[in-house]
């Protein structure tokens, strides 16, 4: 019976796989008027594991499940183990600004992980995900009487789209059983694409189209610390530290404007700039985390980040600063995320779902941007549960269900409320690929 579950996962695995690539062509990473400003949205880290826990992980060791949030938390693991973890995540939000409404939904990849040991107690891992992502569409049209009577109708439109991504590959190792180091190296990689049209009706006048096509990428380093304490029985505490250090990004910046009458096209400008090394920076991010678990049975966790983006360039770089007549800023963002977990009876033979594992979390977020001196907050609830797909060689392999139910600012100070419902979704995959046959 086990095997011909397994047999079904692979298939909607690989179904899942194609229409979700298929559907990448021509979508939006993820959606929001917030992204107009520097590199758009910046994705929260972790696998569905990590998302339906409210996004924490820093302090978190979980042998069953892979955890990138923290290079010292690869070592949590089988030593003669395979892992890897894809994930997908469905993504609904609805906009409001005084009384307007609009909704928008996303469908897209988000990660994939593998992870495998080196030697004892050391393991290294492999992944790629995306990082940030630019999403939206404003279109509006001129009201002024005086200047319609002159010109006819003027529309105005501006959209952008694209993503950054990250692949990062890294290690670790745990010392006397207690004390886990390890360090990724991480490549930022990516295109985005800004565009602003306005059109007029009356063929007499030009259209203007202008725009930026951004193609950005870096390198930097993120460093792991983690310590286990027995407290007594099977409870534990563990510490977590993580240091990602912020780096100059290169690439270039091609900025464009044209005018269009009929079929004829002129070009007003058409620069294509070397991104100066100081002129764009991601920001650093420093990560603390404590949890406490008592075996395999339950776990909580509380994190806190912070990230540094007031020498990012944005609010001065072409195709970086926000377009309109609102004023965004760099700032320092901070995050404080809660998360808890627990399995009934992992080893109960007669009740499936005392053998699954229910999460819960909670975040309360600031943006690494404020909107006219303003600071841009995110909140929400999470929920989630793991289904467990065993056999003797594959034990740990199930399927990761998530939920993030949350809001982004509100709709004061001229700003545009968002209510979302993601809905997430991993494959996590074990198996144990170094056993040595005792019979011939």
């Amino acid at each position: 019976m086990i095997r011909k579950i397994e047999k079904v996962l692979l298939l909607s695995v690989f179904l899942i796989i194609s229409v979700s690539v298929s559907a990448q062509e021509g979508a939006y990473g993820a959606y929001s008027p917030y992204s107009i400003f520097g590199i758009g949205d910046i994705s929260k880290e972790g696998t569905a594991y990590n998302k339906s826990m409210g996004g924490t992980g820093i302090a978190n060791r979980n042998r069953r499940y892979i955890n990138y949030m923290n290079p010292a938390a690869v070592t949590a693991r089988d030593s003669l183990s395979f892992m890897a973890d894809f994930g997908l995540a469905q993504n609904n939000k609805v906009f409001d600004q005084k009384g307007l409404r609009s909704g928008n939904n996303t469908f897209n990849i988000y990660d994939f992980i593998m992870t495998f040991p080196i030697w004892r107690s050391s393991a290294f891992m492999v992944g790629l995900t995306p990082y940030s992502d630019v999403g939206y569409d404003f279109s509006s049209i001129e009201k002024n009487p005086e200047i319609i009577g002159n010109t006819g109708n003027i529309s105005y439109d501006s959209y952008g789209t694209g993503s950054i991504y990250q692949a990062f590959i890294g290690a670790g190792v745990t010392f006397w059983d207690k004390f886990s180091v390890g360090a990724e190296a991480i490549y930022y990689f990516g295109n985005i694409d800004k565009i602003t049209n306005m059109d007029y009706t009356d063929e007499s006048y030009r259209s203007l189209n202008s725009g930026s096509e951004l193609a950005l990428n870096g390198v930097t380093g993120k460093f792991g610390l983690q310590y286990e304490q027995k407290l007594g029985g099977d409870v534990s505490m563990v510490a977590g530290l993580t240091y990602k250090m912020g780096t100059n990004m290169k690439g270039y910046a091609t900025n464009f404007r044209y005018v269009n009458q009929s079929s004829v096209t002129d070009t007003l400008k058409y620069n294509v700039d070397t991104l100066a090394r100081s002129a764009v920076r991601f920001g650093d991010e420093l990560g603390l985390g404590i949890s406490f678990k008592g075996g395999e049975r339950w776990s909580a966790e509380f994190d806190y980040l912070r990230s540094d983006w007031r020498k990012s360039g944005f609010d001065t770089a072409p195709g970086f600063s926000a377009i309109g007549k609102s004023k965004f800023s760099s700032t320092v963002s901070n995050s404080y995320r809660a998360g808890f977990e627990i399995t009934p009876n992992r080893n109960d033979i007669r009740y499936y779902f005392r053998r699954c594992t229910y999460r819960a979390g909670a975040y309360f977020d600031n943006a690494y941007y404020k909107l006219d001196g303003n600071q841009v907050n995110s909140m929400g609830l999470t929920f989630g549960m793991t289904l467990p797909i065993e056999n003797q060689n594959r034990r740990y392999n199930g399927i990761t269900l998530g939920v993030d139910i949350g809001q982004k600012a509100t709709t004061r100070y001229r700003m545009i409320r968002e209510r979302y419902a993601m809905f997430v979704i991993s494959f996590n995959i074990h198996d144990l690929w170094f056993i040595k046959n005792q019979y011939q």
